[in-house]
């Protein structure tokens, strides 16, 4: 039985193998452009939305799931967006490991896997070490952009951001109205929203 070959997606996806140890913005992009990250970007609306609206800045998805990393970069090589990349793996390994320390202009978490079960709240992405992680990698005044539908989530996501010296919350971000089906901030909102739940909105500074 024959298989339909993986079409090459590079430089729009690569894995975390496939950059090797370290990650120099201005190569991996080619520029020195500021660079922004979108920390689990799932179908990438975010990504490929701000990298249309925003060509002076540089943006990177991080994904596990290949295979939506890799439909993401797709979108991205059919427009030829040279400001948006994908880089499949686990991110853990590439911000505490890989990026350059106060190198990160924002990061941006929307709608993370809440694992419901409580034996399972030890997966959770954010948790005290991801949090110095951001620390680590933001510059100076940079952001962290989170949102989520779940409140018990966001309440603890605030805890531990509120927590940290490292960060200061900023204003609640509003809400906007969108005027197309693409004009959600991600497409796991516009699925939340048009079933009519809130969406939980959080912002913080690195000091």
């Amino acid at each position: 039985m024959q298989t339909t070959p993986i079409k090459p997606l590079k430089p729009w996806f690569q894995t975390i193998e496939d950059v090797g140890s370290s990650l120099n913005w201005c190569e991996f992009f080619g520029n020195d452009k500021q660079v922004e990250l979108d920390i689990g970007c799932g179908r990438g609306l975010f990504l490929f939305n701000a990298a249309m609206l925003t060509s002076q800045t540089n943006f990177l998805g991080l994904e596990i799931d290949y295979r939506e990393g890799r439909r993401t970069a797709t979108r991205l090589m059919k427009q030829d967006l040279p400001n948006a990349r994908v880089i499949g793996g686990d991110c853990r390994t590439l911000l505490t490991k890989m990026v350059e320390p106060g190198s990160v202009h924002a990061a941006h978490v929307y709608f993370p896997d809440p694992w419901w079960k409580k034996r399972h709240h030890k997966r959770r992405l954010f948790n005290d070490e991801f949090v110095l992680m951001l620390a680590r990698i933001l510059q100076p005044e940079g952001l962290v952009h989170h949102w989520t539908d779940v409140a018990d989530y966001f309440e603890m996501v605030q805890g531990l951001m509120d927590h940290c010296p490292q960060f200061i919350r900023c204003r609640t971000p509003a809400e906007r109205e969108a005027t197309t089906d693409m004009d959600y901030h991600t497409s796991f909102e516009r699925k939340k929203r048009k079933l009519g739940l809130p969406i939980y909105r959080g912002l913080w500074q690195r000091r």
